[in-house]
């Protein structure tokens, strides 16, 4: 009998162990069926968000294209205007190039008109004009009728060493030697007399004179400008035998004052030792042509200077060129 109940006891206790696993059992498989299920959701609700992400990806690179077209399309326009703009600009450039190009033309035309047109202004009357034979002559004759060859130039020109108004180096200090040499003899004789001379101005060539005469017309008129100023070509600077002086009583300036200086006076009684000549006297305009010029001093040798000057002669009566 106690076996029976034994035997009972150990079939009860089996009976309840298989029933625990088959409760474990269908737990454990509702639990994995719950998490198969949540599981199958989060990845629905992940696709989801993947799908939605995918989209919205999509859209901006829909968005994006679009935008890179727009600026495709708005750097062509860019592109097409600056082509329009270089284009306009270069044709624009073209005619203002052209414009300037007619406009320099034109002025170049003037230019040569108005030099030509001065030029003969320049020439006056050359009817009768007598082109010199012998330029180069110590005593060559140029005024107002009587004129150089064109394009002369005297030769071997050399400044002399005398003491000038100026201390810049200039053609104008130059004169022929023959003339310079008698320029300094002049000027020593004048300081060992006490007497302070300065030179001005010499050789003058044809296109400085061609200015120096223009301005003397443009401040006083060309007729008060041929009495004071020589016609191009017809100058005695032109020779490299002229040379213009002054002294500091006058304030280094070339006016008819000079006359009444110590200087002046020194000069007009003594120049033609040195074979210089006063060559503009004082009264004696219409036979020269030009106005007084105390300073003017023009070496044409002792001999001759000296005889003119005795003879209170101008070089046009002594040489018998007066009309």
């Amino acid at each position: 009998m106690r076996n029976i109940s034994l035997i009972a006891a150990l079939i009860t206790i089996i009976f309840l162990a298989l029933t625990g696993c088959q409760s474990e059992s269908s737990e454990s498989l509702d639990g994995g069926e719950l998490n198969k299920s949540t599981n199958e959701k989060q990845d629905k609700e992940d696709i989801n968000v993947i799908s939605d992400n995918d989209e919205d990806s999509q859209e901006e690179d829909e968005e994006e294209e679009s935008d890179s077209s727009q600026d495709e399309e708005d750097q062509t326009s860019s592109n097409e205007d600056s082509d329009n703009n270089e284009h306009t600009t270069e044709d624009q450039s073209n005619d203002d190039q052209s414009n300037n190009n007619e406009s320099n033309d034109e002025q170049a035309n003037n230019d040569q008109s108005n030099n030509e047109s001065q030029n003969e202004n320049n020439q006056g009357d050359d009817s009768d004009v007598t082109v010199v034979s012998n330029p180069s002559a110590i005593d060559v004759v140029v005024n107002k009728r009587r004129k150089l060859p064109d394009g002369y130039t005297p030769p071997n020109l050399t400044e002399p060493n005398v003491r000038f108004s100026f201390d810049e180096q200039n053609m104008k200090r130059n004169m022929r030697p023959v003339a310079a040499n008698a320029l300094e003899e002049l000027f020593a004789g004048a300081n060992k007399a006490g007497v302070d001379l300065f030179a001005v101005s010499g050789y003058r060539s044809y296109d400085r004179q061609v200015a120096v005469f223009n301005s003397h017309v443009e401040s006083k008129g060309r007729e008060e400008a041929e009495k004071v100023s020589a016609i191009p070509g017809h100058s005695e600077h032109q020779t490299g035998l002229a040379m213009d002086v002054t002294s500091q009583a006058v304030g280094f300036y070339l006016t008819t004052d000079f006359e009444s200086t110590t200087e002046g006076q020194w000069v007009a009684e003594n120049a033609h030792k040195y074979g210089f000549i006063i060559r503009y006297p004082k009264g004696k305009s219409e036979i020269t042509g030009y106005s007084f010029e105390p300073w003017h001093l023009r070496y044409i040798g002792k001999d001759l200077a000296t005889k003119i000057h005795e003879s209170g002669l101008t070089v046009e009566e002594y040489l018998g060129l007066v009309e």
